[in-house]
């Protein structure tokens, strides 16, 4: 059952039809519960990249910039790197994917993908992601096996949730 909003864009009826005839001030149902659901870790994870940042700029005095000032570390030496440059990548790389990977999510499932299917694909994102830096950038020489399969494993799953999408929306180019 669907309703449309704004410039005529089909949604899910927002409210069941049992609370708007007892309270129409009543709750409105999720319209995207999964999306919504992975926020909480997600974020939090981002926090504790955030604050791994702070927590060198602050131990090394360094306020600006993404490397610290001391010249004997280097950013492209894999085997000692430069902690404020490495806990910034970290950050930064987890920017760089999980927002479009919010985005596609949300997307596929305001277009009626399967909510299994999005909350294992959104586990496994959050898996990849962590593997990603804690078992890769943070690892042995910053070349872990955790940092090739959470790059390949985040392109898969941008990749995947891309097609997925398409696939959900295939009426739309007549298909």
């Amino acid at each position: 059952m669907t309703s449309t909003i704004g410039l005529g864009v089909p949604v899910p009826k927002m409210l069941r039809e049992s609370q708007m005839d007892s309270n129409p001030v009543a709750s409105a149902d999720p319209i995207a519960a999964v999306t919504g659901a992975w926020t909480l870790p997600f974020t939090a994870y981002l926090l504790l990249l955030s604050n791994r940042v702070v927590y060198q700029r602050v131990k090394n005095k360094q306020w600006i910039g993404d490397k610290l000032s001391s010249e004997k570390n280097n950013t492209g030496n894999h085997e000692n790197p430069d902690p404020l440059f490495l806990a910034g990548r970290c950050h930064m790389n987890f920017l760089e994917n999980v927002p479009l990977a919010f985005l596609l999510t949300a997307i596929a499932e305001l277009n009626g993908a399967n909510r299994s299917i999005l909350n294992y694909a959104m586990a496994a994102l959050f898996a990849l992601r962590v593997g990603h830096v804690e078992a890769g950038m943070r690892g042995k020489d910053t070349l872990a096996s955790g940092r090739i399969i959470g790059l390949f494993g985040t392109q898969g799953f941008l990749a995947g949730m891309a097609a997925y999408t398409a696939y959900l929306v295939k009426g739309y180019w007549g298909y």
